[in-house]
C-alpha cells in the first residue's frame, strides 16, 4: 500500500515549465510557441484554464519531442535569401 502512494508522490512531484519557460529553454518566443499550438502544429501539452485562461504544464519531454518536431514546422515567413529568389522568378521573362 506505501509502495502506491510513493508512486503516486513521484508522479506529482515532476517538473513541469511554463509556456514562456518552455519557449525560452526551446530558444523561440512564447508567442510562437502559442501561435504553433493555436495553429495545431504541435501537440498540446497538459493544461488547466482558470478564469479564462489556459495554462499549459509542460514537460521535459514534451520539450524535447518538441525540439525535434521544431526544425520541421513551417513558420510562414520568408528569409531574404528566399524573397530575393521569389522576386528574380516573378521578374524573368518567358523564353520565346
Amino acid at each position: 500500500m506505501h509502495f502506491s502512494i510513493y508512486i503516486c508522490s513521484i508522479a506529482t512531484e515532476m517538473t513541469t515549465y511554463s509556456t514562456r519557460q518552455a519557449a525560452k529553454k526551446l530558444g523561440i518566443a512564447d508567442a510562437s510557441l502559442v501561435r504553433y499550438i493555436k495553429a495545431g502544429k504541435i501537440p498540446k501539452p497538459k493544461s488547466a484554464t482558470s478564469g479564462g485562461m489556459t495554462i499549459h504544464f509542460w514537460t521535459e519531454e514534451d520539450i524535447e519531442e518538441l525540439r525535434k518536431l521544431l526544425p520541421h514546422i513551417a513558420n510562414g515567413r520568408k528569409t531574404r535569401h528566399k524573397k530575393k529568389q521569389s522576386m528574380k522568378k516573378s521578374t524573368r521573362k518567358p523564353k520565346s
